[in-house]
């Protein structure tokens, strides 16, 4: 009996030769090297490469007529035909991420998404000139059964897939015909509306990114510019005029079909509960901005001068030079998703997570005349300072929460190693079983005498898609999920916080808050709109498995529950008790996280690598072993 063939001890050469020979007669292709391939596969394993060569070979040799030009007919896999003289760039449903995902196979490690370019890891990727990471060009749909795509693929998907896109578009708002934005919710059921028929410019980020990668980026500049406009109007609350860049939270548009005219109504925080103004608004705008452009390849939009003094207004909010000893940011309580009293007031990590991210977008598209190289040199000092004080103060791991706890308190000196007068007794109990030996992350909050040792999703999953956080820390992250999967993931992806505050506690951080109790909404709950942004954050880091494990989770109930806005309960087993239900980005979110899972490419729209020049000089994290 003769043994079997050892793929992995075949030279890489072999794989590339029989997957030229399998484009049946490509002359072009039997001449080029590994390196020349297009996207370049020198990262697939060899075993990868046999699936992918022997898939390749099935479909081509099926028919003669598989291999003739102009051919329209669809091979498996949901692959088209296309001329001889073609790229494997220009095989636009060639599904890379499908073909190799087997059961049999593990998914490396070893490198992130930092470590590798995104163009090795990207199908039908064009390079935008100015701009540090790919996109995905405009016109690419998903190949997810939606509107535009469900006649391309040969292959089933989900069935919660359809019904997320029909949801998704009963929830568009119009302006004077256009699309401008979607509404918070689309909930019939609900007997108080409050402001959830509102275009809220924090909840319409992730159904703009599915517009985006499903083709379809009208409506994302139309609600760029729409709400752009709103940013010149005068705001104030009572007497108080409020900063020229804010942005504002939400919109409302009001049909009068007697006159025929639309209005528009917008809330900068003078509706909202606790009047406060919402500072992540503007950092959302921009980081859409770049998302946009990433995805189309228009810089005609940022590239205007209303869009460049957009942005120049909402970096003078945050870049002006006060009291602070901190290059961080500091925010009131309920100033962003968190929009409720909820003991964030201070730095809160969200809010440096999307500040350290749009100033990273904005660096990348203010243009260098006169006024822009004034905010550019602002931005880079401010990045220098704001990412060593991050990966230095707000980061913890098992040896520095070691460290926390043997400080010593009342130094007064330059070289005072407990910088923020922190007293260890202060150190909840819960934090100890929580850290694991392997893993880490960023912590909530950090202020003289006061650390918040919470965990907050978006922070940390911000903190990988910018690069805020190094590459180690990024992997540590993941690592943590992982160790931690019951008490942040649980029935229902993801904890927005953990733990929950209760009892004393409770009464004096949220004010006997009847809507933030134990488990339930920002104390604790579970949010279904976070699963995207954990994707995108496990993508990243080269861990796709675990985001195919969340969004397995959440397949079981989200659309039998109905899409609500969240789920209560320690492991997220309980709908929320005043959830919405057809929450719109519970329903963005989750086709995000499917498309950006099936295709790895539309990452660049909403991650950046890691700036060298950045990366401050410090220490291995103990959480991290190779």
């Amino acid at each position: 009996m003769a043994s079997p063939i050892n793929t992995f001890a075949l030279p890489e050469q072999f794989f590339f030769s029989f997957f030229s020979v399998c484009e049946a007669g490509r002359s072009r292709c039997l001449a080029r090297s590994p390196e020349q391939f297009d996207p370049p596969v020198a990262w697939l394993s060899k075993y990868q490469l046999l699936i992918l060569s022997l898939s390749l070979s099935l479909s081509l040799f099926e028919s003669p007529e598989r291999c003739a030009e102009g051919s329209d007919m669809d091979g498996i896999m949901g692959m088209r035909k296309v001329a001889s003289h073609c790229s494997l760039a220009d095989v636009d449903d060639l599904d890379l991420a499908r073909l190799l995902d087997k059961p049999k196979l593990n998914i490396e490690r070893q490198r992130s998404f930092d470590d590798r370019s995104l163009s090795e890891l990207s199908i039908n990727i064009r390079a935008v000139d100015g701009f540090d990471s790919m996109y995905s060009p405009g016109g690419i749909r998903s190949g997810f059964d939606t509107p535009a795509s469900s006649a391309r693929n040969s292959f089933e998907p989900h069935p919660m897939v359809a019904e997320a896109w029909e949801a998704l578009r009963r929830s568009l708002v119009y302006f004077r015909g256009q699309p401008v934005g979607t509404i918070a919710a689309v909930d019939h059921a609900s007997e108080e509306v409050l402001n959830y028929d509102q275009v809220f410019v924090r909840d319409f980020v992730p159904s703009a990114l599915a517009f985006l990668i499903n083709g379809e980026p009208e409506i994302v500049k139309n609600f760029l510019l729409k709400t752009l406009l709103l940013q010149g109007w005068e705001k104030r609350v009572d007497r108080f005029k409020l900063g020229e860049g804010v942005m504002p939270a939400s919109f409302k548009v009001l049909h009068d079909p007697l006159r025929k005219v639309d209005t528009v109504i917008a809330d900068f925080g003078e509706s909202a509960i606790g009047r406060v103004a919402p500072v992540d608004s503007g950092f959302w705008w921009i980081i859409l901005l770049r998302a946009y452009t990433k995805s189309t390849g228009d810089l005609s939009l940022a590239e205007t001068p209303e869009c460049q003094k957009g942005m120049r207004l909402i970096l003078a909010l945050c870049l002006s030079e006060g009291f602070d000893t901190f290059p961080t940011l500091l925010c009131a309580d309920g100033c962003s998703m968190i929009d409720r009293r909820m003991g964030i007031y201070g730095y809160p990590i969200e809010i440096q997570a999307l500040f350290f991210m749009a100033l990273r977008c904005a660096l990348a598209m203010l243009k260098h005349d006169a006024e822009g190289k004034e905010f550019i040199e602002r931005i880079v000092k401010r990045l220098h300072a704001l990412s060593y004080h991050m990966r230095n103060y707000f980061w913890l791991d098992f040896q520095q929460l070691n460290v926390i706890y043997r400080y010593k308190t009342e130094e007064y000196s330059h070289t005072a190693v407990n910088k923020f007068n922190v007293i260890p007794d202060s150190i909840p109990d819960w934090v100890f079983d929580f850290m694991p030996t392997r893993g880490g992350y960023f912590i909530g909050n950090v202020s003289p005498a006061r650390m918040d040792f919470r965990w907050f999703a978006l922070g940390n999953c911000f903190a990988i898609l910018s690069s805020l956080a190094t590459p180690e820390q990024s992997m540590a992250i993941m690592d943590l999920i992982e160790a931690r999967w019951d008490e942040l993931v649980g029935e229902m992806p993801l904890k927005i916080t953990y733990p929950a505050i209760e009892g004393h506690e409770w009464r004096i951080v949220t004010g006997c808050d009847p809507k933030n109790t134990r488990w339930s909404y920002h104390n604790g709950g579970s949010w279904p709109v976070l699963l995207w942004m954990l994707t995108a954050a496990c993508i990243k880091t080269g861990r796709p498995q675990i985001a195919r494990r969340a969004i397995e989770v959440a397949e079981v109930r989200l659309l039998k529950d109905g899409w609500p806005e969240y789920y209560d309960g320690t492991l997220g087993r309980y709908v929320g008790k005043q959830a919405r239900k057809f929450q719109t980005w519970s329903i963005a979110g989750y086709l995000v996280a499917k498309m950006m899972l099936e295709d790895p490419s539309h990452l660049g729209m909403i991650s950046l690598e890691e700036d060298k020049a950045m990366k401050p000089l410090m220490k291995r994290s103990s959480s991290w072993t190779c």
